[in-house]
């Protein structure tokens, strides 16, 4: 099946009515069930929602009886470009997996999390890395071996009344 096919196909499978904004899905191949709401994105795997952008290997997409899709699981050489203008931040990242719930507006990282905040020296590092858009939490978590590492910029008030 040619690529603009799939794609097509791909496009009526996973759209997001929630937001209303347009799902855009291109992969190499996919294998969609819809009984069981479950569809596989496999290859050069490309999702592109708003200013956002998701890459990866592998991304599974699970939708209910509506097929609205409830969440979105990305799996193998993951990165990420996140614009959150209600929140006025932006993120890009990369990670081993990523797991997204649209109707919570919920991210979560895992393993060897990179994560950083647009326009500000802010990175946060680590095995687990959890990001609500809704309320703007956010929480890491470090292996055993190696903690969370969070950098940011402080500025120094004694240099400032010099």
């Amino acid at each position: 099946m040619h690529l603009v096919t799939k794609s097509l196909l791909a496009l009526a499978l996973c759209t997001l009515p929630v937001l209303a904004e347009q799902v855009k899905i291109l992969a190499e191949s996919f294998d969609g069930n819809e009984k069981k709401g479950i569809t596989v994105f496999k290859g050069n795997v490309k999702i592109t929602k708003g200013n956002d952008e998701l890459n990866a290997s592998k991304v599974t997409v699970f939708t209910d009886a509506q097929r609205n899709p409830y969440q979105y699981e990305a799996e193998g050489n993951v990165s990420f470009y996140i614009d959150l203008p209600d929140n006025n931040a932006t993120y890009k990242g990369d990670a081993g997996k990523v797991i997204y719930y649209p109707l919570k507006q919920e991210y979560q990282f895992y393993t060897n999390v990179h994560l950083y905040q647009l326009g500000t020296t802010r990175k946060v590092s680590g095995d687990e890395v959890l990001l609500n858009a809704k309320d703007g939490n956010a929480k890491a978590v470090g292996k055993k071996t190696t903690p969370v590492i969070m950098i940011f910029n402080v500025e120094d008030k004694k240099k400032d009344e010099k």
